[in-house]
């Protein structure tokens, strides 16, 4: 090897290095030489594609324009959130409409899309506790989305109009999001419609716009943290009614006119629930009230959508305290996985007995004692299928809304009332409403908060055969 040869041999390694210094100076930046990718689901032991890792959104701004005639969505999605590690890339949960243009922080940004995984490739990385802001322009005709337990959600159409329901991962299918409970956010949903149309959504009415075009425009806030799949928007002809409770919060009712008239005695009583409700289960945690009511066959069941429950045609009286109660169990405090679904229904259910034994009815322990020995229902399949599988472990996504989780749910907090007394019981209930307050929680969250709120008191019979117990547990 000659002398000049040896001095570039020599050389290499030394311009190696600096290249490599270089590379990691460069990536080295904020975000930059440990950033990955987040996850495409954050392992839901039901729904493991549901949300998404690395990032926790903070506020979502929809506006949303619709035309029922064309069944034609148009829609801009902003998503506020905050970087929860360091981000090369990113998933957002959206299925079906059409992306034509995304943005983050205002830069172009590229996208590729799989099933229900959007994934945004930012143009440089986000560091970890970064505060970023997506924008997503998109259209076309939105899908409703069948359950694994066949019912369906998503965008519904309506003979007037269209309704989105989001339980469990309906709301995917109208705009893009993190559509997991255990991600919360604040939102304002906007809506433009064609005008003699309403457009209803959660929280407050801010503005109602009417335009040269012939449309009407609806603005819509919701302060407080709320889980996806309790976003809703209602679009079509209302009779609405504002009216206040005594301690003056704010009602609002949407009702479809050909259910006015079979509404109007139930709907009149909500003041009457929500003073019960408080009563029982602590001050109420949202900043306003309500319901929707649309046609009978505009949907297959009752939704606690955010402070304005969904009812397809007019409830009777049993199911408007069970949404209703909801606001405190599933709505404020949100399970954490779709496995603590019981937290949510079995607590609605068990409002469903209290509500009777204040006024006339059953008591919670005669109820019980019926589901026990198998006359509930007239049916011998519907009480027998209480035993199916334990409340706290459906068997699969497609048992979560099944008897044992709202029956024999309910069942379980029967068994810790006889085992505290009635005093300790309705402190555990408000005290769990007020811990977990616009928060999420898991059983194992509540089975501990039963214990350290009755101190001295043996929950492992309860827990182990009731909560968690295969078939129906021993004769109690």
């Amino acid at each position: 090897m000659s002398r000049s040869a040896r001095l570039v041999a020599t050389a290499r390694p030394f311009l190696l290095a600096l290249a490599l210094t270089l590379v990691v100076t460069a990536c080295s930046g904020p975000g930059g030489a440990h950033a990955t990718p987040g996850g495409e689901g954050v392992g839901d032991p039901y729904f493991p594609e549901a949300g998404n890792g690395g990032y926790d959104v903070t506020h979502y701004a929809l506006t949303l324009t619709y035309t029922p005639d064309t069944h034609a969505l148009t829609g801009t999605a902003q998503i506020t959130a905050r970087a929860t590690r360091d981000l090369s890339a990113f998933d957002l949960d959206f299925k079906g409409l059409e992306v034509k243009s995304l943005t983050v922080d205002g830069r172009k940004t590229s996208w590729t899309r799989k099933g229900q995984e959007l994934k945004v490739h930012p143009p440089s990385a986000l560091p970890k506790g970064k505060a970023f802001r997506t924008t997503v322009r998109y259209s076309g005709t939105p899908e409703t989305i069948t359950d694994p337990d066949g019912s369906e959600e998503g965008w519904l159409r309506t003979a007037d109009g269209a309704l989105a329901l989001g339980e469990p991962t309906g709301s995917m299918a109208w705009f893009p999001g993190n559509d997991h409970p255990s991600d919360k956010a604040t939102y304002d949903i906007t809506i433009t419609v064609p005008k003699g149309l309403q457009a209803v959504s959660n929280g407050e009415l801010r503005t109602e716009t009417t335009a040269g075009d012939g449309r009407t425009t609806y603005s819509w806030r919701m302060t407080h943290p709320m889980a996806t799949y309790l976003a809703t928007v209602a679009i079509g002809h209302y009779d609405i009614t504002r009216t206040t409770t005594k301690n003056g919060l704010p009602v609002y009712v949407a009702v479809d006119p050909e259910e006015a008239a079979a509404s109007r005695k139930v709907l009149a009583r909500l003041p009457e629930i929500m003073e019960w409700e408080e009563y029982n289960f602590g001050p109420y945690p949202f900043s306003s009230t309500g319901a929707i009511v649309d046609r009978r066959g505009d949907a297959g069941y009752a939704l606690e959508t955010q402070a304005r429950p969904f009812f397809p045609g007019a409830p009777d009286t049993a199911t408007l305290v069970h949404e209703l109660a909801h606001q405190w169990y599933g709505d404020s405090v949100t399970p954490k996985t779709w496995r603590d679904m019981w937290l949510n229904e079995g607590f609605a259910t068990y409002a469903e007995w209290l509500w009777a034994e204040d006024h006339d009815g059953d008591t919670a322990q005669q109820t019980f004692d019926a589901l026990y020995k198998g006359d509930y229902y007239d049916d011998k399949a519907d009480n027998e299928a209480i035993w199916a599988f334990p409340p706290a472990d459906p068997t699969s996504a497609a048992h979560i809304s099944d008897s044992p989780v709202y029956e024999r749910g309910a069942m379980v907090l029967q068994k810790i009332r006889r085992t505290v007394g009635d005093a300790r019981f309705y402190d555990i209930i408000q005290g769990w409403a007020a811990a977990h307050r616009h928060g999420n929680a898991t059983t194992a969250d509540f089975t501990a908060y039963v214990e350290k709120m009755a101190p001295g008191k043996n929950f492992d019979g309860i827990w182990k055969n009731w909560l968690y117990g295969h078939g129906k547990p021993p004769r109690p």
